[in-house]
C-alpha cells in the first residue's frame, strides 16, 4: 500500500471527462482515475477552501460519520477490475476499524474534507500507474521498462484491450506541467 497525494484534477480533451491524478508520495508514479463532474467539483471545492453556504453531499457524509461517533482514518484505492476502480473508506468506530465500500471519487472527496491519508494498493498501481521520464516528461510505458530489465516481452491481446482506455487517455494528456501540483498538500 502506497501513500498518494492529489496532484491535480484535469479534463480529458477527448471526451471532456474529469480525471483526478494521484501521485505516489515517495516516487514519480501517477495514478489517473476517471471521475464524474460533480465529484471533481466536490474535491476541487475543498482543495480550494471554498465554503458553500449549505453542506454539500460529502460534507453531509462527513457530518453523519462524526455525529455517529466515527472518525475517518484513511481511504484506500484497493482494486481495479474491467477499467473500474474500487475504494474503501476506513472509519474508526468505538475502537474498531470499519471499512466501507466506495467509489474512489467519493472516498477522495471525503479524504480531503477529513484531511486523512489517501492510499493505493500496489496491485492497482502496477495495473494503472504511470511513471514519467524525468528528461522528456512523457509516460514510460510499463512494457518498455520491462523490456530493459527482462528483454522483449509480449503483451497479451486481453491486457491491451483491458488497458486501452488508459492508454487512449494518457496519449491525450499535455504532460508538460505534470508534477507541478495544483493542489495543496
Amino acid at each position: 500500500m502506497q501513500e498518494m497525494t492529489i496532484d491535480s484534477i484535469r479534463v480529458s480533451l477527448m471526451n471532456y471527462q474529469r480525471v483526478v491524478i494521484l501521485k505516489e508520495r515517495e516516487s514519480d508514479r501517477y495514478l489517473p482515475i476517471w471521475i464524474g463532474p460533480a465529484e471533481a467539483d466536490a474535491i476541487a471545492v475543498k482543495l480550494q477552501d471554498f465554503s458553500a453556504p449549505r453542506p454539500l453531499t460529502h460534507d453531509l457524509m462527513q457530518s453523519v460519520i462524526d455525529i455517529l461517533g466515527g472518525e475517518i482514518t484513511h481511504i484506500r484505492v484497493n482494486d481495479l477490475k474491467n477499467d473500474t476502480f474500487f475504494a474503501k473508506i476506513s472509519v474508526s468506530v468505538d475502537g474498531k476499524q470499519v471499512e466501507v465500500d466506495s467509489r474512489p471519487s467519493d472516498a477522495i472527496a471525503l479524504a480531503v474534507r477529513a484531511q486523512v491519508p489517501i492510499y493505493a494498493e500496489e496491485n492497482v498501481l502496477e495495473k494503472a500507474g504511470i511513471q514519467l521520464d524525468s528528461e522528456t516528461g512523457k509516460p514510460i510505458m510499463r512494457d518498455a521498462a520491462a523490456a530493459e530489465d527482462e528483454g522483449p516481452s509480449e503483451v497479451k491481446e486481453e491486457e491491451l484491450q483491458r488497458m486501452s482506455a488508459f492508454t487512449d487517455f494518457i496519449n491525450t494528456l499535455d504532460l508538460e506541467d505534470f508534477g507541478k501540483s495544483q493542489a495543496k498538500e
